[in-house]
């Protein structure tokens, strides 16, 4: 049996770009309409999951009650943390910390920003969400909100990129891509 996912990121956010991690900042006007959009024509989901941020909750909260939908809120999808690295943008760290910045696009599972989350504990995370998801809904067709390295993640799985092109795969503010979830844990884009 598969599971079908739907993978919707946030809007923008209030405390703009950059490396937002853990930081729970709320979605700018703008950020809620990305979000409308991309779920606009789209629907007839069983379960809607969020990342517990704001960012992300709130929209879910928002379109759970619209669409008379069970909501759960999932702690396993939230984004990577980035340490010392949160709420800075990549031309701040550009300016101070460019070799490691360098490191961490270049190959983001060797170099782990200072008292950050390792990439690798982050792909287990996320990856031992994707698997309760598929063990208690395989069959039914279930809109994930998160981020977009979570996103990041499972589309480069998907499209079986090497790790090292994690950071290569685009995915805007409001953007939603298909998957399909086999049971042997295998990920493959729909459409």
């Amino acid at each position: 049996m598969t599971l079908y996912l739907d993978l919707l990121r946030h809007g923008e956010t209030k405390l703009g770009g950059g490396l937002r991690g853990s930081l729970d900042d709320a979605l700018t006007e703008r950020g809620w309409q990305q979000m409308r959009d991309g779920v606009q024509g789209r629907g007839r989901w069983d379960l809607i999951v969020s990342s517990p941020l704001q960012r992300c909750s709130r929209f879910a909260e928002q379109l759970a009650a619209q669409l008379q939908l069970p909501l759960l809120l999932q702690p396993d999808v939230q984004e990577l943390h980035f340490g010392a690295w949160e709420g800075q943008s990549a031309a701040a760290l550009m300016e101070t910390n460019a070799d490691d910045l360098g490191r961490f696009w270049a190959d983001p599972y060797s170099f782990t920003p200072p008292q950050g989350e390792p990439v690798a504990d982050f792909s287990q995370r996320v990856l031992g969400a994707i698997e309760g998801l598929y063990r208690d809904c395989a069959g039914q067709r279930v809109l994930l909100i998160s981020h977009g390295g979570v996103m990041r993640l499972l589309l480069a799985r998907a499209r079986g990129l090497p790790r090292e092109q994690l950071l290569n795969v685009e995915v805007s503010h409001g953007a939603l891509f298909s998957l399909k979830v086999a049971a042997t844990g295998q990920l493959s884009e729909e459409g």
